[in-house]
């Protein structure tokens, strides 16, 4: 790739952000001489003091290292082997983690929901949940149901819609699971706070997500229903997600929620998403796949625009012929939003030149 294509703006990913500064200094700062191990240390010990001071209740927190592991052993903890998972059909744990949700529930089933908007609508799973086959030994059993907090379309769920699907799975003596990959964003979109967005819905376990949101290897499952916490423990042992160094992964989320760094950092990158989102709206041949609520901002545009902005070498996502992903991150501007909409204009208007083709298919969340 020339150097003037290095230098376009990269939307590709959060994942691909750097560690925000206040991470590095915290990373540095538990660097110092020798510490317990498997989670003995200082920084572990508070970690459920100050989750719990968050989220305004007893949580448990267990760090581990990525957002695939706490999706897949969160929902472990609460699906029988031959249960069954409600989820959205576009759902990470379904569509891009490698059957790991199967693999460590001991082979669940994910049963998958439409959902205007990227989300699971509470009329329809109410639907599904009261037409299972409850008690037919030859079909899988409800055991779950989980949400994305923000979607994987970047949408985010109403607390009044968390609430319902809440009261859904707990009539029907279902776990709630939520994964917040992307849950500072949601909870910067929606102005409320975390037990707002979590227990007080119904929501039973999280998948609390930092890593895209300027923690270098640090996410994490909160745990809100205690009579979970015994079984997840043993889960993530066994799993090597008990990491010997904890005290590194326990300082980065100490220092996350401190002084609600979470909160700025979201909401840097919802605002550029929300820039760039209105600005590529504006162009014509341009139509928004979802709306723009969290840092994710999908396009529908004409293939050919498309590939010229590949060969162009601008970072994005591709999703089919015709529809493309951008994700702001906290470290993105507004200047580079305006570039990308300046790209895409030329790009649609045919005057782009076409350089050397470079790959835009990452399924990457």
């Amino acid at each position: 790739m020339n150097k003037a294509a290095q230098a376009l703006p990269n939307f590709r990913s959060d994942n691909v952000a750097p560690v925000s500064p206040e991470i590095m200094r915290a990373i540095e700062e538990a660097n110092r001489g020798p510490a317990a191990a498997y989670g003995d240390d200082d920084y572990s010990k508070l970690l459920n003091q100050r989750f719990s001071t968050l989220f305004e209740t007893e949580v448990t927190v267990f760090p581990v290292s990525t957002g695939t592991a706490a999706n897949a052993l969160s929902l472990a903890t609460c699906v029988r082997p031959y249960g069954a998972i409600y989820c959205h059909k576009e759902a990470h744990i379904d569509t891009a983690e490698g059957g790991a949700t199967e693999a460590f529930t001991g082979g669940a089933k994910l049963l998958t929901l439409p959902g205007r908007h990227f989300r699971i609508e509470p009329p329809i799973l109410r639907e599904a949940v009261t037409g299972a086959a409850w008690g037919v030994r030859n079909r899988a059993q409800p055991d779950a149901v989980s949400i994305t907090q923000a979607s994987e379309y970047g949408t985010v769920y109403p607390l009044a819609e968390i609430a319902e699907i809440g009261e859904i799975a707990r009539d029907k003596n279902l776990s709630l699971h939520m994964d917040g990959a992307r849950f500072a964003n949601g909870l910067v979109r929606l102005g409320c706070s975390p037990a707002d967005m979590t227990w007080r819905a119904g929501v039973d376990i999280l998948s609390f997500g930092a890593t895209k949101n300027g923690t270098m290897s640090a996410d994490a499952i909160v745990v809100f229903d205690q009579d979970l916490v015994e079984p997840l423990s043993y889960r993530l042992r066994r799993a090597g997600q008990t990491a010997s160094k904890m005290r590194y992964a326990s300082a980065q989320l100490l220092a996350y929620i401190e002084d609600r760094l979470h909160l700025r950092l979201a909401a840097k990158a919802n605002a550029v998403a929300a820039h760039l989102g209105a600005g590529l709206a504006a162009l014509p041949d341009v139509q928004l796949v979802a709306p723009v609520e969290a840092n994710l901002i999908f396009a529908k545009l004409p293939a050919l625009a498309i590939n010229r902005l590949a060969a162009n070498g601008l970072q994005f996502a591709r999703r089919g012929d015709e529809v493309i992903r951008f994700v702001a991150r906290f470290d993105s501007t507004e200047q580079e939003a305006d570039e990308v909409i300046a790209l895409v204009r030329r790009a649609v208007a045919g005057s782009t030149t076409v350089g050397v083709t470079t790959s835009a298919t990452s399924r990457q969340k």
